[in-house]
């Protein structure tokens, strides 16, 4: 079984929420659109999450994807804060998933990392150049939330693939 149609992929986060859309098929899975929803700090949350969900919702209308795929929330302990903020950004982009029926699945960072270059704990800079050489892009990805997105919904059509061809 071929999965056909559109992945996007996220990388929440209230500030910048890095997006990538994929189309799959019979061929290679090729980037259709790519970059990052932005935050306006000087916002209330609420504004923020409204922002942000609005932004989520108007792209997914848009590009009509068959799944969603979102990084785990993944936190050190040094920065719980940080954890809560990207949690909220999480729930938006579930939620716009959820009222449009989008099937959404759910990926460690460790396990992204893992896909795109074989080591659990890549760094940054490893992942970008890791998206860059699997799309041969031309240009070099400037968001590294950009890349961490289109590396998320890789590894939700790599995964699918696996789970159709075992089951």
């Amino acid at each position: 079984m071929t999965m056909s149609g559109r992945i996007v992929g996220f990388d929440p986060g209230l500030h910048l929420t890095g997006y990538g859309v994929l189309t799959v098929g019979s061929s290679r899975p090729a980037i259709v659109e790519a970059g990052v929803l932005r935050g306006n700090k000087s916002l209330s949350l609420a504004e923020r999450v409204a922002k942000l969900h609005q932004a989520a919702s108007e792209l997914l209308e848009e590009h009509r994807p068959i799944a969603v795929a979102v990084e785990e929330l993944f936190s050190h302990y040094e920065r719980p804060r940080t954890a809560i903020l990207m949690g909220h950004a999480r729930g938006v982009l579930l939620l716009a998933a959820s009222q449009r029926e989008i099937p959404v699945f759910h990926y460690l960072p460790t396990r992204v990392k893992k896909s795109m270059t074989g080591n659990g704990h890549a760094s940054k800079d490893q992942m970008k150049q890791a998206v860059e050489l699997e799309f041969k892009l031309s240009k070099p990805i400037e968001v590294a939330d950009v890349a961490d997105a289109l590396a998320v919904a890789l590894c939700h059509y790599h995964a699918s693939r696996f789970n159709s061809q075992t089951a």
